[in-house]
């Protein structure tokens, strides 16, 4: 038995965003996220959900989900591999705009839901050590919330590293399926009943030929993509260590001209006092200081 690699945006997808899903993402949802006044979602629409079309999903790596809770919550689901300039401000970006968007023209701003981003990732982020971090508007100094309907969740995945034995809870067992469903053989006995149909749905077997060979595609795509960044990387180190040679070497070339430029000049001032010539033409005629001129006669 194989599974497909859920962090590629293919397999995510088709995991949580499918039409059949809808408890799937239900379960991970309430395992990851403290919902507020400890709610757990009865409920959800998932609003674009994956259809098999070939090629979709090569692009897009959201699932959005609508949360029926009491505040009528919007959650966004994005699963990303590689890193990139400007990846934090994007998710950002993305969360302001549905929170925006719900509006219609005319509306008033209390009709707006909070809007939660879950973004799980394959790098690391942050320096601390936690994989899972919570960003909501606080205040500085106290940390008074300002407002509840922002919200930024982040799960790194690099940074979980517990054994299949170490997981216990139902957080543990979602995020071990999802970091490491293509190197298992079996599905874990110690997997409940929803996350046993995760693992189903992520079963090779149940998948065409095209679709498997799309799945190929889109994990050589990411392979390519990250060997460039770090390709980049290196060239870039390179090519700054290269500079810094070069600049260093140039750097010297002028501090030894400008040596030797004094050393003339003072050999100038040397023999101009001998001759009896003031100081103040001296220092006209070689551009050093008095000082300079007067440490000459010595």
């Amino acid at each position: 038995m194989t599974f497909l690699d859920v962090k590629t945006d293919y397999a995510f997808k088709k995991v949580f965003g499918s039409e059949k899903s809808k408890e799937i993402l239900m379960s991970f949802l309430n395992a990851i996220i403290d919902f507020k006044n400890n709610q757990d979602i009865k409920d959800l629409t998932i609003l674009d959900p994956y259809n098999i079309p070939i090629l979709k999903g090569m692009k897009d790596t959201f699932v959005d989900v609508k949360v029926q809770l009491e505040d009528d919550s919007q959650v966004i689901i994005e699963m990303q591999v590689l890193n990139h300039d400007g990846f934090e401000k994007r998710i950002l970006y993305n969360t302001a705009k549905n929170y925006s968007q719900q509006l219609k023209k005319g509306e008033n701003y209390h009709l707006l839901n909070p809007v939660i981003a879950l973004t799980i990732v394959n790098f690391e982020m942050f320096e601390f050590e936690k994989y899972k971090s919570n960003f909501k508007l606080l205040e500085k100094e106290n940390f008074t919330s300002y407002k509840d309907d922002i919200e930024l969740i982040f799960i790194e995945l690099p940074k979980f590293t517990k054994s299949l034995e170490e997981c216990k809870d139902i957080e543990d067992k979602w995020l071990y399926f999802i970091k490491h469903s293509e190197d298992l053989t079996v599905i874990p006995k110690e997997s409940n009943a929803v996350i046993k149909n995760a693992y189903d749905i992520a079963n090779t077997a149940n998948y065409t030929i095209d679709e498997l060979e799309l799945q190929r595609k889109r994990k050589e795509f990411i392979y390519i993509q990250r060997k460039s960044i770090e390709k980049a990387k290196r060239e870039g180190r390179e090519e700054g260590r290269q500079e810094g040679r070069e600049e260093g070497r140039e750097e010297g070339r002028e501090e030894g001209r400008e040596e030797g430029e004094k050393i003339k000049a003072l050999e100038i001032a040397k023999k101009l006092l001998t001759a009896n010539v003031d100081v103040e033409t001296i220092k006209l005629s070689t551009g050093l200081t008095i000082e300079e001129i007067e440490k000459s006669r010595l």
